[in-house]
């Protein structure tokens, strides 16, 4: 073989296997596939939203108890002060 003849037939056999793999991936049955692993990213999606969702809503759960919490300490400490004035 010629030092021409490799890169020819690299080429040629590339360019074959890359024709069989377009076919490949356009057949009536990969679209299929490709269908069904859409459909399960769709249900994987809807499930970590939802997931999602509930951490927020425990999240703004906490966040307001925490803001009662600061409040009702600060109420008691304006309480106290005003009571240490009144002394």
């Amino acid at each position: 073989m010629t030092k021409h003849t490799i890169p020819l037939a690299c080429f040629v056999g590339g360019a074959l296997f890359g024709s069989v793999g377009v076919k490949l991936l356009t057949s009536k049955d990969a679209k299929q596939a490709y269908t069904h692993i859409t459909a399960a990213g769709l249900r994987m999606k809807d499930a970590v939203m939802e997931t999602v969702t509930a951490a927020q809503e425990n999240a703004a759960d906490i966040l307001a108890s925490a803001r009662d919490i600061n409040e009702a300490r600060a109420a008691k400490e304006a309480g106290e002060q005003v009571e240490g004035q009144d002394a």
